[in-house]
């Protein structure tokens, strides 16, 4: 992945570009510009670490770091609208949107399995989501260069438009939820997945037409969300086999 070096560099970065996965700060660094950029990638949902100066060291070889590296992310998105016409083409389209999964290994895992289960696109939050780093294109196994992934602002508001185009939403939700077994999945389908410890949001689970979960024999409550995305994909897709 590129690097940003230094500290405003870093800060003009974050205020003007898109693609900024991840800031690095070592341990200890101060100041008005440091705090600047703690804000703005915050408003930009991009992750701050704060590491000690061994790990800093590990990250770059130039000479004056002072003390801030970035990393720009270098995958390739595609708009919503590209999702949606290369989804149209397949015979019964399948796409995965991810309600702000904030684990790498999660992420990672979820687009393997998408990629594997056939999905047409994947559609991430930009905001309060997981970057698509190292560590994700590593778990997925190199899924991310074969799947089209699309960054959304407002999760509601892409949801919405794809109700227009004709697309039914199915959440997955502990609660008011039918058995995942017991949906009919013949339709173009977008199937949502969302956070870790909190789920599908409210303003999301308001606009999917079905809410469904998985029924737990144990008495742990949930899956975790990887393995969920993998047992519902693949049910989807038998789903479809049988007509």
């Amino acid at each position: 992945m590129k690097q940003i070096i230094g500290r405003k560099p870093v800060l003009e970065a974050l205020n003007s570009r898109d693609d900024i996965s991840q800031v690095y700060i070592q341990f200890g660094q101060q100041g008005g510009i440091i705090n600047a950029i703690r804000v703005a990638a915050k408003k930009r949902g991009v992750k701050v670490n704060d590491i000690p100066l061994q790990k800093f060291k590990t990250l770059t070889e130039h000479q004056n770091p002072q003390g801030v590296i970035a990393f720009i992310s270098e995958q390739r998105f595609f708009s919503l609208e590209q999702i949606i016409s290369a989804s149209k083409k397949t015979e019964k389209p399948l796409l995965l949107a991810l309600d702000s999964i904030q684990d790498t290994h999660n992420l990672g895992a979820i687009l393997r399995t998408a990629e594997c289960s056939g999905v047409d696109g994947v559609i991430l939050t930009k905001h309060n989501s997981a970057p698509i780093n190292e560590s994700v294109v590593k778990t997925s196994t190199g899924a991310t260069e074969h799947l089209m992934i699309c960054q959304v602002n407002n999760l509601v508001n892409a949801l919405k438009e794809l109700k227009e185009e004709g697309y039914w939403i199915v959440g997955s939700s502990l609660e008011n939820a039918k058995e995942y077994t017991e949906v009919d999945y013949n339709l173009p389908l977008v199937l949502v997945l969302g956070n870790e410890e909190k789920g599908i949001r409210r303003l999301t689970a308001e606009k999917c037409d079905f809410l469904v979960k998985i029924p737990m024999k144990g008495k742990i409550q949930s899956l975790n969300v990887s393995v969920a995305a993998g047992v519902m994909l693949f049910e989807i897709n038998r789903k479809r086999s049988i007509r």
